[in-house]
């Protein structure tokens, strides 16, 4: 559940940082469980006095502690030696598009700019193996884009992002890299991330040394949508993550972009099938211009002027409701699961039980590692590896 919160609001204390950055770096914490700890427990400092409690009546063996706070400083003082710093979910930098989100990260490392967070942007994505032609569109559009007052986002990777990356140097570029914001990947692009670290902003949801994984870049995608009014793909196969983000930005609300290519071109394939499905066909940044902006040449759907934020939860009013036998209610609820995710509202209608009891006993079980709560408010089985 969400609040609006007047941008004069102060941004947290130091302690309260470390507090939010140390919960999110608990194990089995993903930023849906970071938010419904906060949401029943008041704050991040509340919510990691609880976790070992919690943890062990959801059948943990070794209750679940957060990570020592000298682990917790030593990475805040590294980042700040670098430069950045941490924006907390409750920040006013924080992203304002972001928080539509149900998983939002509820902490960003940045470095650079981080006012460009909120300032009105796009993202353009595509294949790391793009011809050449795609590579001067994306830079092209990203330059003229920028002169016309948009940030450009994309995910600092070889071709198309590249490309767009260094069209938008001078006018505003972020760069949501999917390691830790420490780590150049790929390493050619080292000139290319300092350059953006200097005129630009890079960010990073992953914890500093972070290398990239295979789950690290949908998770960098979402970002790169939240963030941006629309999503511009210009080449890309259907099996791709620029049409993983193109699938984001939609389901965030977002619009989305795609430059139309050769059928022959299995690169093509992507943004000719999402052009399909109902994305708005751009042949220039004048096609994106013209849906952005009123005839007075203002640009349209400005991000609000209240920050928004997330506060307590009615679902967790009452922590003390239905506590009698929360065995039977564990066992109630993990019969109904599978690793086939299922929402919340199906598990409700098939236990029984009050809200109350049922969000209880998934954080508990969440916490013991037993269960993965995934966006879309769906839950399912953890598969162990």
């Amino acid at each position: 559940m969400l609040f609006s919160q007047d941008k004069s609001t102060s941004n947290p204390s130091e302690s309260e940082r470390l507090d939010a950055l140390r919960l999110f770096r608990t194990d089995n914490i993903g930023p849906i469980t970071f938010y419904q700890l906060v949401e029943r427990f008041g704050s991040a400092g509340e919510a990691l006095k609880a976790l070992p409690e919690l943890s062990s009546r959801g059948g943990r063996k070794k209750p679940l502690t957060a990570p020592p706070e000298r682990d917790i400083m030593r990475e805040y003082k590294a980042l700040q030696k670098l430069g950045g710093q941490i924006i907390t979910y409750a920040d006013k930098d924080y992203p304002l598009g972001l928080t539509a989100t149900d998983d939002a990260p509820p902490i960003l490392s940045v470095i650079g700019n981080a006012s460009l967070l909120n300032k009105s942007s796009l993202a353009i994505v595509g294949a790391r193996n793009a011809s050449l032609n795609g590579k001067k569109f994306a830079n092209k559009v990203a330059a003229e884009l920028g002169q016309c007052g948009q940030v450009i986002v994309s995910g600092l990777a070889r071709g198309i992002d590249t490309a767009a990356h260094m069209g938008a140097l001078n006018s505003g570029t972020i760069a949501v890299v999917a390691s830790g914001i420490d780590v150049v990947y790929p390493e050619e692009n080292q000139k290319l991330y300092e350059e953006i670290a200097e005129k630009g902003l890079i960010v990073a949801e992953s914890p500093l040394g972070a290398k990239p994984f295979a789950a690290a870049f949908p998770r960098r995608n979402r970002i790169v949508s939240g963030i941006s009014k629309g999503v511009i793909v210009v080449e890309a196969t259907r099996k791709s993550g620029s049409l993983i983000t193109a699938r984001l930005a939609g389901e965030q609300g977002r619009d989305v972009y795609a430059v139309p290519g050769s059928p022959f071109d299995p690169r093509s394939s992507g943004p000719n099938h999402l052009i399909r499905e109902g994305a708005t066909l751009i042949r220039n940044a004048d096609d994106v211009l013209e849906i952005l902006m009123d005839f007075s040449g203002n640009v349209l759907r400005e991000p609000p002027s209240n920050i928004v934020n997330f506060c307590a939860n009615q679902e967790f009013i009452d922590n003390k409701a239905d506590e009698e036998n929360p065995e039977i209610r564990q066992e109630q609820i993990l019969s109904h699961l599978s690793f086939t995710p299922i929402s919340v509202d199906e598990l409700i209608r098939a236990c029984h039980l009050n809200i109350s009891a049922l969000q209880t006993t998934l954080l508990e079980l969440e916490l013991a590692g037993r269960i993965k709560r995934l966006s879309g408010n769906r839950i399912s089985l953890l598969q162990n590896d």
